[in-house]
């Protein structure tokens, strides 16, 4: 099927991606259903190595099993430390966007050129420690960036606010040329982080335990979470 890529989604809207890393792996297909039927955006899916970051989750069979059952956008996390070789793959099994880590092995400019082959979009993302400076040079070649707030490798940690003065520098830098990037954050966004990060410039929230697992519903929460359009600053 033609890969819904974020190019085809509002920059200008406030999104929600679902992070199935929180969702019953015991019931994927019906939770992967309900956070749909409850108007979210995207999928967000983290992909990890177990070397770049101490986890592993999953890998392209799955995302091929549940590709059959969702028509939402896929937003894959590649956590690992050399995404080059793994880039294919995914985009067959179903991906239609794309981020890798500026902190992986290979070359930047590289990844990029093999995401946009398998026709997928491409984001760029940054570790809580690194500058906003490593990722704005590769701006004009990106259609998200993604800001993790926080450390990456398991889900249900505590929002980093010190992260938003970097989302806000990545905001002035995509304003400043007129580009149409989304800006995505990940890690711990709820009802009321969520607030702060769309006021620093996110226009792209990851946010997977206050969806899956919020006691009023996943539609409630993403009902929550999109109410925050008016605090955005995109």
């Amino acid at each position: 099927m033609p890969k819904k890529t974020v190019t085809t989604l509002d920059p200008k809207k406030l999104l929600v991606a679902p992070s199935i890393l929180a969702a019953d792996f015991a019931s994927l297909g019906d939770d992967i259903r309900r956070v749909e039927q409850g108007g979210c955006d995207l999928l967000h899916l983290d992909i990890m190595d177990g070397h770049f970051v101490p986890n592993l989750t999953m890998g392209p069979p799955l995302v091929k099993s549940i590709r059959k059952i969702s028509q939402l956008c896929f937003d894959v996390h590649l956590m690992l430390s050399e995404p080059i070789n793994f880039v294919e793959p995914f985009a067959e099994a179903g991906a239609d966007h794309i981020t890798f880590h500026i902190e992986c092995r290979n070359n930047p400019a590289d990844v990029i050129a093999a995401i946009r082959k398998a026709g997928c979009s491409v984001g760029l993302c940054l570790k809580p420690r690194t500058p906003a400076s490593t990722v704005i040079p590769y701006l004009d070649q990106l259609d998200l960036i993604l800001v993790m707030s926080v450390e990456p490798g398991f889900g249900g940690q505590s929002f980093m606010s010190d992260m938003m003065g970097k989302v806000a520098e990545i905001r002035t830098a995509i304003k400043k040329i007129g580009s149409k990037t989304h800006l995505e954050i990940d890690g711990g966004i709820d009802r009321e982080t969520v607030k702060v990060a769309s006021t620093a410039g996110a226009n792209m929230m990851v946010a997977g335990t206050s969806v899956f697992r919020n006691p009023a519903g996943a539609e409630h929460a993403i009902r929550e979470l999109h109410d925050a359009q008016r605090y955005l600053n995109a």
